[in-house]
């Protein structure tokens, strides 16, 4: 006798995205998994006296999608401190943060700014945030986070050095209170949170994901207590949320002295990857160019720079580090954003034995030639994308302002890149965490180069996420056998108009078998 399903999801439309158009009508679940996919008549021989059927009223049914590169703290201080992210205008940044910041914390909060699309078009300083507080150091984070803008008090909370070319400053020398790279590392040493508000921030944010359909995650962690936090709420069986930690380059030691390998750990918390940067954002103008920047000369560039941005970590410093972590069987992942950079890490990765089987990963890849595509086809490196960027590939955007029209339609060339047969992941980088609006602009975007179909979109953010994780055999697609993570749309994304992606609301989410998230 079959032994009977714990739960049925039926009356929905399956979209497996394992074969090519096919479509099911119910999912049965046992102990975790996926134990068939088949027809509603089939799948009910599996219900017995104990199953959960679930109506799903015949809304669309995926595998759950997998944002392959995010930041879990960040995500949850969105939740919790001032969410500047919808801001229209600066003065609508700065009210923003004067209204939602806690005032009961010792900082004075915001995150998501983009002065991009503002009329002026001008970052945040000292004296806006200065309006919010004189009395409480304020800081508002740029929506890439390499930038950040400090109040008066933040200033000397900090104590910023003025000599930094990181730190802006004004025709008289004095700070501006913008910062960028480095320069905001102390700031992220002076907010940074304890393991209590850890949890607190991290409930938040996995909350989040599953409302947003998002059932595993590749968090990039450091001098965090989030690892911590995982394995407690892991073995409490409370994560419900798969996450796989890419570790910055200072926990390269710790790593290796641990015996730690990519893979490592549990069926929820893994080892990931080894993380480091090469440059900076294009937001900054720190992101490294072959070519200068279309506006280098703006007011708040670096007047030390020669246009083309700047290296975080160079290519000498960066060849040590993927040495040693491919030499102890880490997986390494680096972000890279200009050209140039992207030269140095697939150079880097090159002086491996295999950076295809070790998945070797970049991350953003947002300036890509037609050499680079052919070497990360060659090499087998995986192409890490958040296609939320395209955002900013409209004409008259932020592509178009820093590197002109030319380059503009050069940057997120996803179509290219699967074209050539090189495997692409999809994630948010917090951009927001919405995977549908990352489809949206994929399936949109505006140069033939960069757009892809419905199919291919929801699989770079499924079984992409997966295989880059080293997961294509656990999860990615809806499958006998696999974890039954999967997700609820209430519309079907293949028979709308295009236009209406971003706005498909996710009706339910299941991790495990159980629903997490319900929203019918």
């Amino acid at each position: 006798m079959t032994t009977p399903a714990d739960r049925v999801f039926t009356n929905a439309d399956v979209h497996t995205l394992a074969e090519p158009d096919a479509t099911h009508e119910a999912v049965a679940v046992r102990d975790g998994r996926v134990v068939r996919v088949d027809s509603a008549y089939e799948v009910d021989f599996l219900v017995g006296a104990e199953t959960d059927v679930v109506d799903c009223g015949g809304r669309t049914l995926l595998p759950g999608f997998v944002d392959a590169h995010t930041h879990m703290l960040q995500l949850g201080q969105y939740q919790v401190y001032a969410d500047l992210s919808d801001a229209e205008t600066l003065a609508d940044a700065v009210a923003t943060l004067d209204a939602d910041a806690p005032r009961d914390r010792e900082w004075l909060l915001g995150f998501g700014w983009d002065e991009s699309a503002w009329p002026d078009g001008r970052y945040l300083t000292r004296e806006d945030l200065d309006a919010v507080s004189t009395d409480q150091p304020v800081a508002a984070l740029r929506v890439d986070m390499h930038t950040a803008a400090v109040n008066s008090v933040a200033l000397d909370v900090l104590d910023v050095d003025h000599t930094d070319p990181d730190v802006r400053t004004d025709e008289d020398g004095e700070p501006t209170g913008v910062l960028v790279e480095e320069a905001v590392d102390p700031l992220w040493d002076a907010t940074e949170v304890d393991r209590a508000e850890a949890r607190e921030l991290l409930g938040a944010a996995r909350d989040y994901a599953h409302r947003h359909g998002v059932t595993a995650v590749h968090d990039m962690v450091r001098e965090s207590p989030a690892p911590k936090v995982y394995r407690e709420l892991d073995l409490a069986d409370a994560l419900d949320l798969r996450v796989r930690i890419n570790y910055w380059t200072d926990h390269l030691d710790a790593l290796a002295d641990a015996g730690l390998a990519s893979n490592h750990g549990s069926e929820f918390v893994q080892v990931g990857a080894v993380k480091s940067f090469t440059d900076g954002s294009f937001g900054g103008r720190t992101a490294k160019l072959d070519e200068p920047y279309a506006d280098a000369d703006a007011d708040d560039a670096d007047p030390e720079s020669d246009g083309r941005g700047e290296w975080v970590v160079d290519s000498d410093e960066l060849n040590r580090f993927v040495d040693r972590a491919d030499g102890y069987d880490l997986q390494f992942t680096a972000h890279a954003i200009g050209d140039e950079a992207i030269t140095a890490t697939l150079d880097a990765y090159e002086r491996t034995d295999d950076p295809g089987e070790a998945r070797h990963r970049v991350e953003h890849v947002e300036l890509v030639t037609d050499d680079h595509i052919e070497r990360f086809a060659e090499l087998g490196v995986v192409a890490s994308c958040q296609p939320n960027f395209l955002q900013w590939a409209q004409p008259g955007g932020l592509y178009d302002q820093r590197l002109g029209e030319a380059r503009r339609k050069q940057s997120n060339r996803y179509r290219d890149l699967l074209d050539a047969g090189v495997d692409l992941a999809f994630s948010s980088d917090v951009m927001p965490m919405d995977p549908m609006l990352g489809v949206h602009h994929a399936v949109n975007a505006p140069a033939d180069g960069q757009r892809l179909t419905v199919t291919e979109a929801l699989r770079a953010y499924t079984l992409g996420g997966a295989h880059a994780g080293f997961d294509e055999d656990r999860m990615g697609t809806v499958e006998p056998g696999k974890h039954a993570d999967l997700v609820v749309l209430d519309d079907d994304p293949w028979s709308m108009d295009p236009e209406g992606l971003r706005d498909v609301d996710v009706a339910m989410t299941v991790v495990d078998g159980d629903v997490v998230h319900d929203a019918r």
